[in-house]
């Protein structure tokens, strides 16, 4: 369990509440508007209406006391770039910060945010690539050249165990799981052998996989 100071309350910030909630998580949650902050609370440890750019309010959230903190502010450039820079100067552990494009982006970096959330380009980029290929059903990029895939297998591997296709060896692609109709399957092992309506969840560099997948 962590503690988490999840700033900004909008439609975004409302579902990382929620689903802090589920993972069993400690949130204070902060917005300017109370009809924001009243929405989450059946989800947050605690709630606060305050200006996440008024220092003396920020430093009474004790926020170098909070694992992570979520700057989640998304209609307002000024205000997330301001309430990055004063989290770091209050000790802020790690900030996280939503980005709406690439200069937002470097300005969050360089004023202290570890790490930037940029929606609109990550979702543009999977929806690309997931519903460019028939072969692709998930996706999730771990850095510029490595990704996790979920994909179908080629006809010619069926009846075949993954030991015979030896994939990790011909293209350094490991495969993590399988799913058969929908189930997941995660102690798959060498001698698994593939199936119809079968589909596989690989990590490897994503050019190795487009390659060894006919993708």
């Amino acid at each position: 369990m962590k503690t988490i100071l999840l700033i900004g309350l909008g439609r975004y910030g409302k579902h990382i509440a929620r689903t802090l909630n589920e993972l069993g998580h400690e949130v204070m949650a902060i917005d300017t508007k109370e009809d924001r902050v009243d929405a989450v609370m059946p989800f947050v440890t605690s709630g606060q209406i305050g200006d996440s750019t008024d220092e003396d309010f920020m430093r009474s959230l004790g926020v170098h006391h909070f694992d992570v903190c979520i700057v989640a502010i998304g209609d307002d450039f000024q205000s997330s770039l301001e309430t990055t820079a004063l989290l770091k100067d209050l000790g802020g552990k790690f900030v996280v910060a939503r980005a709406a494009r690439d200069r937002h982006a470097k300005f969050l970096l360089r004023n202290g945010a570890d790490e930037v959330v940029y929606l609109e380009k990550q979702l543009a980029k999977w929806t690309a690539i997931k519903y460019s290929s028939d072969h692709i059903f998930d996706y999730i990029e771990l850095n510029k050249d490595y990704s996790i895939m979920e994909v179908d297998i080629p006809k010619r591997w069926l009846n075949k165990s993954i030991i015979d296709l030896d994939i990790r060896k011909k293209y350094g692609i490991n495969i993590i799981a399988a799913k058969h109709d929908h189930k997941l399957n995660m102690e798959i092992g060498p001698n698994y052998i593939l199936q119809e309506n079968d589909t596989l969840l690989v990590v490897g560099k994503s050019t190795e996989i487009y390659r060894c997948f006919d993708i």
